[in-house]
């Protein structure tokens, strides 16, 4: 789950303005307002273009419908045109467009759906757009008129909330299958309003709210009491995503006397919910009837001893779960032993552990799990230096896709071990590598990875060392630019804090230039120190 705090690189992304610039760009704004053309520009029936009228119906549902055509869809053609994508028939995608509130009311509002059933022309849309768009009174509109619409996204949209969401769920058809609704500064009135929706979209698959901190904070509201107690109404809910939901006790109540109706749930996602601790013991019990569940996320939620026994208890009983993640829950390490007894490992694909506290006895029962696993985390435990090869020789050949060890007090004998992984063909399906932070390895050690051979499959590799430190690449750096022919797939290296002499760097830059390799690194000293403020090394939670 990306973290999902961000805005996905949205905000930061150019040059601040000037004071003039914003008072310019309010000016134009007025003005772009007050030029705008009526609704009815857009919603016209002009006639579509060719290109477009070749993913129209037959003709004879065409006709039973009276023969209707609809320019909407050629204005949309147009305009995605001008922003350089292709018009798909089945998905309108406006991410990361920089649309302004001009363009959504003249050009960017799905068309009316065609008659006859042409309305799978959009069965999709994306609506990923700065938050000062105001998406009532246009999208509430255009919504209603697409009434096969399958998938609908305004995640990233601070002003979706309040009246525009209502207006919205208002309109939304009953074919909808996904609603995404990621970082909208949602409230408990809009969780009301959601729970109205619910109730009128059995289809429901999808239900993503992650990130809208303030969703459940309203006692008095209720509001998600109200959503809670009307989700047994999508009984065909697959995904249910409320990371970073500020729920508590009380609501994880409420949740779980609804997921007896959910038979089809298959992925239940409760992260970075700080408030929640001590709530798991009301939630347990009722987790035992999903026994379809693939996929459950209780990291970083502060979760008390008694959360945990509470879990291990119903582990048994979930017996199609592969990816369970309760990493970044400082508790979870003194019982990592009984939680992967409980576990059906054989069929486990990802079980993080990091920033767990993790203790000898947890980390030689994580040896346990290891075989089966695509993702091995134990990123932020200190426990696993001096013991990597108890890790390591649990593996199997091709198995693991990701293996990462930032912060974990590795040792030069430690790397020397992997090396010796890398060799033995253990790692040959490895994609992701992740030994940062570890600067105590010592040069012997770092050459011994490189020299190893055995990664072609290797896409990312991070050998930073932690902010505020530095140390010569020079020992090592020659076995690293003879094993690139050996690693066809690299498309990332970071080795941020290394320092390298002027020939050193330039034949390494240039090396990874033509392999069309992204190099991050501090490039001169000025650049170290602006890296040091924007990489702060990580805590353990």
């Amino acid at each position: 789950m990306e973290t999902a705090g961000g805005q996905r690189g949205r905000d930061g992304g150019g040059k601040r303005g000037s004071p003039l610039d914003l008072i310019l760009n309010q000016i134009r704004r007025k003005r772009a307002a007050s030029d705008r053309k009526p609704l009815g520009r857009f919603l016209s029936r002009d006639r579509i273009p060719e290109a477009a009228e070749e993913t129209r119906p037959a003709s004879g549902a065409a006709e039973a419908a009276g023969g209707e055509r609809d320019g909407g869809w050629g204005r949309v053609c147009a305009f995605l045109q001008k922003l350089g994508k292709k018009a798909d028939s089945r998905s309108l995608r406006l991410s990361h467009c920089d649309l302004t509130a001009t363009d959504l009311l003249d050009d960017v509002a799905p068309p009316p759906a065609p008659a006859g059933g042409a309305g799978r022309l959009l069965e999709r849309a994306d609506w990923w757009m700065p938050g000062s768009v105001d998406l009532s009174p246009p999208a509430g509109e255009a919504l209603g008129s697409v009434p096969l619409l399958e998938v609908l996204d305004l995640s990233w949209n601070r002003g979706v909330g309040g009246v525009a969401l209502q207006c919205l769920l208002g309109k939304l058809p009953p074919p909808l299958r996904e609603l995404h609704l990621v970082a909208c500064r949602l409230t408990a009135a809009d969780a009301t309003a959601l729970a109205g929706m619910v109730s009128a979209a059995p289809g429901l698959c999808v239900l993503d709210l992650s990130c809208n901190p303030q969703l459940a904070q309203e006692v008095d509201a209720g509001g998600f009491m109200a959503l809670a107690s009307r989700l047994p109404h999508a009984a065909a809910l697959a995904t249910l995503r409320l990371q970073d939901c500020g729920l508590r006790p009380g609501d994880l109540e409420a949740l779980g006397g609804s997921l007896h109706h959910l038979p089809s749930l298959r992925e239940l996602d409760l992260s970075c919910n700080k408030s929640l601790a001590g709530g798991l013991d009301a939630l347990a019990p009722h987790l035992a009837h999903l026994t379809h569940l693939e996929s459950l996320d209780l990291h970083q939620c502060r979760l008390t001893h008694s959360d945990l026994e509470a879990l291990i208890q119903v582990l048994p009983c979930l017996v199609g779960l592969t990816q369970l993640d309760v990493s970044s829950n400082q508790e979870a390490g003194g019982v990592a032993d009984r939680l992967v007894a409980a576990l059906p490992l054989p069929q486990m694909r990802r079980l993080p552990l990091n920033s767990c506290s993790l203790n000898r006895d947890s980390f030689t029962a994580l040896a346990l799990a290891v075989p089966c696993l695509l993702s091995v985390d134990v990123s932020w435990c200190k426990v696993v230096g001096g013991r990597l090869a108890l890790l390591l020789d649990a593996l199997q050949p091709s198995v693991v896709l990701e293996l990462r060890l930032s912060s974990c007090d590795l040792t030069t004998e430690d790397l020397r071990h992997l090396g010796a992984a890398c060799r033995r063909g253990v790692l040959s399906s490895l994609r992701t590598l992740d030994v940062s932070y570890n600067g105590s390895v010592g040069e012997d050690g770092w050459s011994a990875l490189l020299a190893a051979g055995g990664l072609a499959s290797l896409r990312d590799v991070d050998l930073s060392l932690r902010p505020l430190t530095s140390a010569p690449c020079s020992a090592w750096l020659p076995a690293l630019l003879r094993a690139l022919p050996g690693l066809p797939a690299l498309n990332r290296l970071a080795a941020q804090r290394w320092t390298a002499g002027p020939r050193d760097r330039e034949q390494l830059t240039h090396s990874l230039r033509k392999r069309g390799v992204l190099l991050e690194w501090d490039a001169t000293t000025s650049s170290a120190s602006s890296s040091e403020a924007t990489n702060r090394e990580s805590p353990e939670e």
